[in-house]
């Protein structure tokens, strides 16, 4: 049986739509009731079962990052098991003020792909935008214009593969920008499909914490007195001067894009905290890859204490294609971009978190699993109960469940369309995860949001 119906069986899928692009729609991936893509595989043959299995990036047929990296990369790469291979690690943002206020982070992403567009070198750029299905999908853009709008984090559920059907055989070049698991899949794809191999030239990799569905930006929108019907619009990252980089506040609107914008800051909001994992993707459980292995450049934020301090903003950034390093060396050379040398220790550093859910977290659940005779995906990391102590191991289960709960119960909420409801329910949950926690900042902030809530339902 080919095991992308275990992936599936189990939610484990992604919802990345690659396996609806290699079965030409024979598999269907669509948005669920519960706001995250899924792929149905009840109409395909099994000569298509076993075709989408090699290109699934959690089935046991595909390639893992590792075979990858090795078939699509110069092997005098320098290599580091927690970063992949690389070219180099730096400390990077725009010089531009201006153009950092409307960033995310450091304004790195979409200054590398102007300059891959304006200098001739891609046609375009797929990437996600606002519009289409739901707040947001993977959209084309063409222009300085589209970028710059269509910049900034976005946590929220998507699937590449209508964008991907859209440029097949148009004998253009494209970079695509999307997190670890999708570009994964892009390149096992691009093993399949020779066209789409000549059209995708850049692989842009965005480190990722865990993806969100649909309900993650409903949630905290409804917090700022905007109910999920009326949600139109949403900013995830609105940077406050003066302020740590971390503690960025939340945007949202109704309505118009003449509307205003209502902000609170992400850290009074429930389920702002990105350490309970709510509306967290089961895939996410599974994944062992945080510095987008597979990707020619992979960006994140540089959660270390000299660039936190900077309102503005700073990227972490990994290279490992030639000709990326020359545009970013140019950058920087004639002033558009401050860059600072990292160590690999000081990269994983900005993203220790990370690393104990993906891999301490990961050899925890996959025991957890293999004791309870559920299938597992062949991971890098190996299964055990004991490598962490009993309140660490609490915690990583506390946070699995807290994820879980999260769907079902926010889903129930917004069908009665009660906001205290859902804060009721998972109230508990999230003091269950929080007692194996020493810091006590966590519940006064629940407390807060229950307040706010109380005050915008009155």
């Amino acid at each position: 049986m080919p095991t992308i119906e275990q992936v599936v069986q189990r939610d484990i899928c992604v919802g990345c739509g690659a396996c609806q692009f290699v079965t030409r729609g024979e598999i269907q991936v669509r948005r669920n009731t519960l706001g995250y893509y899924s792929a149905d595989l009840s109409h395909a043959r099994p000569r298509s079962l076993a075709t989408a299995s090699r290109v699934c990036p959690f089935s046991n047929e595909s390639r893992n990052e590792d075979d990858i990296a090795a078939a699509v990369f110069p092997a005098e790469l320098k290599n580091d098991p927690r970063t992949g291979k690389y070219l180099s690690i730096a400390a990077a943002r725009t010089t531009d003020d201006d153009y950092l206020r409307g960033s995310s982070s450091g304004g790195l992403t979409s200054w590398i792909l102007i300059k891959l567009l304006e200098s001739g070198h891609i046609d375009g750029v797929i990437h996600v935008g606002q519009g289409g299905d739901g707040l947001f999908s993977y959209r084309i853009s063409r222009s300085r214009q589209e970028l710059t709008a269509r910049r900034k984090s976005i946590y929220y559920s998507t699937s590449f593969n209508t964008a991907l059907q859209s440029i097949h055989g148009d004998g253009q070049r494209y970079a695509l920008v999307g997190v670890p698991c999708f570009i994964k899949s892009a390149r096992l794809l691009c093993m399949e499909d020779p066209v789409l191999a000549s059209q995708l030239a850049y692989f842009i990799g965005l480190v990722c914490g865990h993806l969100k569905s649909a309900a993650f930006a409903e949630l905290l929108a409804w917090q700022c007195g905007i109910s999920p019907d009326e949600l139109t619009a949403v900013d995830f990252r609105v940077k406050q001067p003066g302020q740590d980089a971390g503690r960025y506040s939340f945007g949202a609107r109704a309505g118009k894009d003449t509307s205003e914008w209502t902000t609170r800051p992400t850290s009074q909001l429930l389920g702002g905290n990105w350490g309970h994992g709510m509306f967290q993707l089961n895939a996410c459980n599974y994944c062992d890859d945080i510095f987008a292995e597979t990707a020619d450049l992979v960006l994140g934020d540089a959660w270390l204490p000299q660039y936190r301090s900077d309102w503005r903003g700073t990227n972490l950034i990994l290279c490992r294609n030639a000709l990326i390093q020359q545009l970013i060396d140019d950058g920087a050379a004639i002033g558009e971009l401050f860059i600072q040398p990292l160590s690999v220790a000081q990269a994983a550093s900005s993203q220790a978190g990370n690393f104990r859910h993906r891999h301490e977290g990961l050899a925890l659940r996959l025991a957890d699993d293999q004791n309870a005779g559920h299938w597992v995906p062949n991971k890098r990391v190996t299964p055990d109960h004991n490598v962490v102590g009993n309140r660490r191991r609490e915690l990583i289960r506390r946070r699995r469940e807290l994820s879980r709960a999260s769907h079902e119960l926010f889903a129930e909420a917004r069908e009665q369309g009660s906001l205290a409801l859902f804060i009721d329910r998972i109230t508990p949950l999230v003091q269950r995860y929080e007692k194996y926690k020493a810091a006590s900042l966590p519940r006064r902030l629940l407390g807060l949001a229950k307040r706010r809530i109380q005050l915008i339902l009155s």
